[in-house]
């Protein structure tokens, strides 16, 4: 049985609890969600403590839960809701620095997505992120959530430097991994890139659906728990050897080879601007399987849509490899399962084997 409510039409219903300080946002979020006749908002809560009392009551599908509230802030409330109940929650944050940190803490903690402010804790104009708030909540309801465990990371960077020879010169990239990502994408990609090695002898290309000011932190917090270089990409950056380049929001990030010397340099543009998202996953790997060819590797994770399955066939068709992560390991299996069904796909692993796969990926392994 469907867990959720029959419409009218007799098409499931989802049921959603927002969850703001503010009651112009209470309202704004509950309206736009309430256009849409496949969602159902059946209670709003002021702060975590009122959320949690008509979490017991009301038994919603989903929460949108604002990070900033008096009382008990969306991270407590959020702890509450992973150990004890959890489902999917999808977190309303600023779009500053701190807000990153704390939206990314949100991630750790089990929440499925989040939906930044633009205009700050009161967003007058949040009308202007309608599609992009119902389409999160849609793909929140079906996403897989488990109560949240303690992790295990492996040690911090500087605890793993000795992967990779002191004073080592760089290497230019002659293979590319190129990973494309989107709801599930930071907690997933946690679990992968901490665990490759400083000295792997490819370079990482990552696109990651993400807002700008949030790509940056990301990077950051990637590199300080892995023992390769990762970094947000800039125009004109040399791939190399044992660094993962993570796309900055609102850039599509494509590969060209290199005018003078081996190898090839980052460019970043808007352009092609008729494109879903952007940064865009088959934007990146489509120039990935162009300039490495048989050396690329394609890696599909988690995520909502099919961006990236139309490049993976491309990195595929030139010889290259290709990985997809599976339904069971998956957030949301929208993304995997598109490239996954065009047929191109060499392997279907778990996140867990994910670091192994691309290491002997690029080894020349299986």
């Amino acid at each position: 049985m469907n867990k959720f409510h029959a419409t009218s039409f007799g098409r499931p219903r989802i049921k959603v609890l927002v969850v703001d300080d503010s009651a112009f946002m209470r309202k704004a979020i509950r309206q736009i969600l309430e256009s849409d006749p496949r969602i159902e908002v059946i209670g709003t809560a002021r702060n975590g403590e009122d959320a949690l009392e008509k979490l017991q009551e009301l038994a919603p599908d989903v929460v949108t839960l604002d990070v900033n509230m008096p009382h008990m802030d969306g991270l407590t409330c959020l702890r509450h809701i992973m150990s004890t109940h959890p489902l999917p929650v999808v977190m309303i944050s600023s779009l500053t620095q701190e807000g990153a940190k704390e939206t990314f803490e949100a991630l750790d903690l089990g929440a499925v997505d989040f939906i930044p402010k633009l205009s700050g804790t009161i967003s007058l104009d949040i009308g202007r992120q309608k599609k992009e708030i119902i389409a999160k909540v849609k793909a929140a309801a079906f996403a897989k959530i488990e109560r949240k465990k303690p992790s295990v990371r492996p040690a911090l960077k500087r605890a793993r430097v000795s992967l990779k020879k002191q004073g080592e010169k760089a290497l230019v990239s002659q293979k590319a991994v190129a990973i494309g990502v989107s709801t599930g994408g930071p907690q997933t990609l946690m679990r992968i890139i901490p665990y490759l090695p400083a000295n792997l002898p490819a370079s990482l290309l990552i696109v990651q659906h993400m807002p700008p000011n949030f790509t940056r932190a990301f990077a950051e917090r990637l590199n300080s728990a892995s023992a390769l270089e990762v970094k947000e990409a800039e125009a004109g950056d040399v791939v190399e050897d044992g660094k993962a380049y993570l796309a900055p929001g609102d850039y599509h990030m494509t590969v060209v080879r290199r005018t003078l010397g081996e190898g090839a340099i980052i460019r970043l543009s808007k352009e092609p601007s008729n494109v879903l998202h952007r940064p865009s996953v088959d934007v990146m790997m489509s120039s990935v399987a162009k300039v490495y060819g048989k050396n690329a590797v394609g890696v599909i994770l988690t995520g909502m849509g099919k961006d990236g399955a139309e490049a993976m066939v491309e990195i595929k068709r030139n010889g290259g490899k290709t990985i997809a992560q599976d339904e069971a390991s998956s957030i949301i299996f929208g993304m995997p399962k598109a490239a996954i069904e065009m047929g191109c796909v060499d392997k279907v692993i778990s996140a867990e084997e994910m670091a192994q796969a691309i290491v002997r990926a690029v080894r020349g392994g299986g």
